[in-house]
């Protein structure tokens, strides 16, 4: 299965810019007002977010951050952590040192306690120690039915690492490079999730933002033998986080496009037309979290595929 109707999300106690990740996350921006202050907004965007989504009978299971672990970027759990239907774990090697502390035994435990099952866990931690990373779904975007997986290539995503990841998971790997335009050079783009994504019968992406052609033909001639529409954005919507979008399934198994506001209002006419032949939108305003965080709506789902205790959950 492609899509899952239930997500993992983490409620921010210390949500801030964070300075240990803005050295390559060019969506990022400083904004001049307290911490405390941005971080009350970004509870308050938080929590309208989860209601919407359960609203449409999203399964959401909200942990909350600890205070005392002091990680601004806690509201991105997808970067850490990955559930597999297999009832297998991943866990992911970091970039910024204090993103490391992101990673709780403790949701594992929350999530038996309701029932779900974890058979076991793959940990590439290890890879921090060599300076090697490799960002969850944030680096990676599974493409399920056809066990493949996509990966952009950057200082949060080695290609060894990746390959490892798809050895493991016995899926087909689709490398390639997605670069920016920050200070008038080309620059990588830090997570592949903000300029794609896979839905089960279509994909959006910035095929603007691979520059080889190669490349970019080979992602595309992946998706059309897939059967996949391909819904494209320009790179001034991807800056809106256009890109950075995840469906899921509601109640009476309806698909939904879940997406921020700011990439909502991106859209054209055109584009939302596609999108709605095959599900409806779920959007959100998270201003503040996709201003200081430099990310939005799809990295703070993490999706959980793992199976169920029979009569539990």
């Amino acid at each position: 299965m492609q899509i899952t109707n239930t997500i993992l999300m983490v409620r921010p106690v210390r949500f801030r810019m964070n300075e240990e990740t803005a050295v390559n996350n060019y969506f990022q921006e400083d904004i001049d007002i307290k911490n405390q202050t941005i971080n009350l907004r970004a509870q308050q965007e938080f929590d309208e977010f989860v209601n919407a989504l359960r609203a449409k009978g999203v399964e959401v299971i909200v942990v909350d951050d600890i205070y005392e672990r002091d990680t601004p970027d806690s509201i991105f759990p997808n970067n850490w952590i990955s559930f597999h239907e297999n009832g297998t774990v991943g866990l992911y090697p970091m970039f910024a040192e204090n993103r490391r502390r992101e990673r709780r035994e403790d949701i594992l435990d929350t999530l038996e306690e309701k029932g779900f099952l974890i058979e076991g866990v793959i940990d590439y931690t290890s890879a921090e120690e060599e300076g090697l990373f490799l960002e969850g779904t944030g680096s990676i975007i599974m493409d399920r039915e056809h066990q493949k997986a996509y990966c952009a290539l950057s200082p949060r995503a080695d290609e060894e690492l990746f390959i490892e990841f798809c050895e493991d998971m016995e899926c087909t790997p689709v490398i390639f490079t997605a670069n920016q335009p920050v200070d008038g050079n080309r620059m990588p783009i830090y997570h592949t999730n903000v300029m794609m994504c896979i839905a089960e019968t279509f994909a959006v992406i910035c095929l603007d933002a691979i520059d080889d052609k190669k490349e970019r033909k080979n992602v595309v001639d992946h998706l059309k033998n897939d059967g996949k529409e391909i819904i494209t954005i320009t790179e001034v919507q991807e800056q809106h986080f256009a890109g950075n979008m995840l469906q899921v399934i509601g109640a009476d198994e309806k698909r939904y496009l879940v997406m921020s506001s700011a990439a909502f209002n991106s859209l054209t006419p055109v584009q939302l037309k596609a999108i709605n032949n095959y599900c409806e939108i779920i959007h959100s305003p998270l201003d503040t979290i996709e201003t200081c965080g430099g990310g939005s709506a799809r990295c703070m789902m993490a999706e959980i595929f793992l199976p169920r205790s029979k009569g539990l959950g």
